[in-house]
């Protein structure tokens, strides 16, 4: 067994609501002590795992009949079929603390809440006003929209109607946007006048008014006002109104929520959309709410009056998953701009002078303020600060040593797996758990997660593809215009048969927690032997120069070799020596079938809109092939780097 970097005293354990929740249910069946033990319970037992959850955590709604039918069928199991509930009702209704609803920060210092009856308040009003237009249960409204309060308040007025809810952030191009909005036929959208980014403005209205003419469901343009509250909303399209056009008819009132099923639709998220089209993967409302409660209240112990802070753009399922933290009474802290303007430490700044108790970001974020030396413990009060999240690509051992060192000591590190295909995580946070550098935490609760080997054999300590071999609640409830569901099976349960294959490649560690390696399609595979490109990454992290990596498999000479492209420091050159030391940290850290055949100097990486490296798009330029969605991408023009180079070439 390795030393952990952290564990909770008893006290701090025995405190948390995971405890008291293990508490509660071991008045109602025999468990034994333990987070392994609850786990293995709830993996063995769903439904009953799932009805506890919902009593434990007084969901607002109605029930009816069994919690889980047709489990043996994962792809066609539904989780309580007679329930009806709204999830605004549970966002807006449930317990609150003492502090205002939402708070925001911009990146231009500026700050502004909005309290609990307010936030009802605007509810109410944008409810009305969408109820006019005839928008109900079923229908789709969108959101290409800044992280602002008024997009929450959207959402929440959308979900109260039982209608569906989908956001981009404002940084996609129209093409991007019309991509993914076009294929679900919204009758509303949401916009902004404009957004923020590094010190810079941009106009949203122009985009927004070409996505009305691109897509022909659209019967509204309503626009946010955030950079000018002046801005003329038929700029964007001859049917637009200002946010206060929009609500000017309608005064406040009781909030009347519309309950629909368990299973009915109440989010459409997106792939990434790197090798074609994006899927548009639809999550159910009772399945999301269920979920974000557990990872809030049990694997984070977020408690009313906490104060919930995680990096984000409305495009990733993360703004969703820090909105629901409302239904665990916390406040939201909202954040719009750059997460590195005016300089990396700013984020910091913001964490101690709200007193955040739960902050989130990106590997990718932690491992730029690594390299920039940013150093919060050494002039910032973390006196709240209970809980660091990670999610997005792997956090590397150095990584978790960094936050310790730099941020906090006593903070529970919680680096969290899953993501947008599963509205949660699969792998990530225990309060009452060691956190071993490397690794997530815990497999959560009610996520039967194992590790296949190539025949389909359950592994532990070994490789393999992570997988989960029973149903959760929230699975997506399909794709949207996927009538027969071909698109959803082949997307996760045809590598193994009846099996969800989520596509990472992983390990599951003696102390159970999980490793990540990479995305099991990115895997290289030299010499018939499969490597991740984490294992590569955390080595090559660890070389001053470097910035960052990009590790792709090329084919070549019948075989495949590993291709390193490095992004450096301003003023560094490639040399012979830098590249043999890069070369040597990965073959003394890793082993002699890891070290690049290749290393490659370029100017810059692409990656996602959410910050997601692209690695199967690099592969793919490298090979000649087309590139079917560089819409997905917020920088396109850096793949042009990695096309017919010389030295990939010999």
């Amino acid at each position: 067994m390795t030393t952990p970097l952290w564990t909770p005293t008893p006290q701090r354990a025995a405190a948390s609501t995971l405890a008291q929740f293990q508490r509660w249910l071991g008045e109602r069946h025999s468990i034994e002590a333990g987070y392994d033990a609850l786990w293995q319970w709830s993996v063995d037992h769903p439904a009953a795992f799932w009805d506890a959850l919902w009593d434990f955590c007084a969901v607002i709604g109605e029930r009816a009949g069994p919690a889980l039918v047709e489990a043996e069928h994962m792809m066609h199991a539904r989780f309580f079929p007679g329930a009806r509930l709204n999830y605004a009702e549970n966002l807006l209704c449930g317990p609150r603390g003492p502090g205002p609803a939402l708070v925001l920060h911009r990146e231009c210092g500026a700050r502004s809440e909005l309290g609990w009856s307010e936030l009802e308040a605007l509810v109410s009003r944008l409810q009305q006003a969408l109820r006019a237009l005839g928008v109900g249960p079923g229908d789709r409204v969108a959101g290409f929209v800044p992280n602002i309060p008024e997009s929450v308040a959207a959402m929440l007025a959308t979900a109260s109607l039982g209608a569906v809810w989908s956001s981009c952030s404002p940084d996609f191009g129209a093409q991007g946007v019309a991509d993914r909005f076009g294929q679900i036929g919204p009758k509303v959208l949401f916009t902004a006048d404009a957004y923020n980014y590094s010190g810079k403005t941009f106009d949203s209205l122009a985009t927004a008014g070409e996505l009305a003419r691109l897509i022909p469901s659209i019967e509204q343009v309503v626009v946010l006002p955030l950079v000018d509250g002046a801005a003329e909303a038929g700029a964007a399209d001859a049917n637009a109104v200002s946010l206060a056009e929009f609500c000017a008819p309608y005064a406040a009132r009781e909030l009347a929520f519309t309950r629909v099923g368990f299973n009915d639709p109440l989010f459409i998220l997106f792939s990434s959309g790197t090798t074609g089209l994006p899927k548009c993967i639809v999550h159910g409302v009772g399945g999301s709410l269920l979920q974000n409660l557990k990872e809030h209240r049990l694997q984070s112990d977020l408690r009313p009056g906490d104060r919930l802070f995680y990096f984000t753009t409305c495009g990733w399922m993360m703004w969703n998953w820090l909105v629901a933290g409302l239904a665990s009474g916390a406040t939201a802290v909202l954040y719009e701009g750059s997460p590195t303007y005016p300089d990396a430490g700013h984020l910091a700044r913001i964490v101690e002078s709200e007193r955040i108790t739960h902050f989130g970001t990106s590997a990718k974020f932690l491992d730029a303020c690594a390299k920039a030396g940013v150093r919060p413990v050494d002039d910032c009060d973390f006196a709240a600060l209970r809980c660091v999240l990670s999610t997005g690509s792997p956090l590397s051992a150095e990584g978790f040593r960094y936050v310790y060192d730099a941020w906090k000591r006593d903070v529970c590190l919680a680096s969290i797996a899953g993501g947008t295909d599963i509205f949660g995580c699969f792998v990530g946070g225990s309060p009452i758990s060691p956190v071993y550098a490397g690794q997530c935490q815990k497999r959560q609760l009610g996520m039967h997660v194992q590790v296949f080997d190539d025949d389909g054999a359950a592994v532990t300590n070994t490789p393999g593809e992570l997988v989960c071999v029973a149903p959760f609640p929230s699975q997506p409830t399909g794709f949207w215009n996927d009538p027969d569901g071909q698109r959803y099976r082949e997307a996760y349960f045809e590598r193994f048969p009846g099996v969800w294959t989520h596509g990472d490649w992983v390990e599951l560690t003696a102390e159970g927690g999980m490793r990540f390696f990479g995305r099991s399609d990115a895997t290289l595979n030299p010499g018939g032997v499969r490597i991740g490109t984490a294992e590569i990454y955390r080595q090559v992290e660890r070389i001053e120069e470097v910035l960052e990596g990009l590790v792709i498999g090329q084919q070549w000479d019948n075989d495949v070799r590993i291709v390193l492209f490095v992004r450096l420091r301003e003023g560094v050159v490639l040399d012979d020596a830098l590249a043999q030391r890069i070369r040597s940290e990965i073959r003394n850290n890793a082993t002699p079938r890891h070290v690049p055949a290749k290393i490659v100097a370029v100017a810059d990486v692409p990656r996602t809109r959410s910050g997601k490296i692209t690695e199967l798009a690099v592969r793919d330029v490298v090979h000649g092939r087309p590139v079917k969605n560089v819409e997905a991408l917020a920088n396109p023009e850096a793949l042009a780097l990695y096309r017919d180079l010389p030295a990939l070439n010999a």
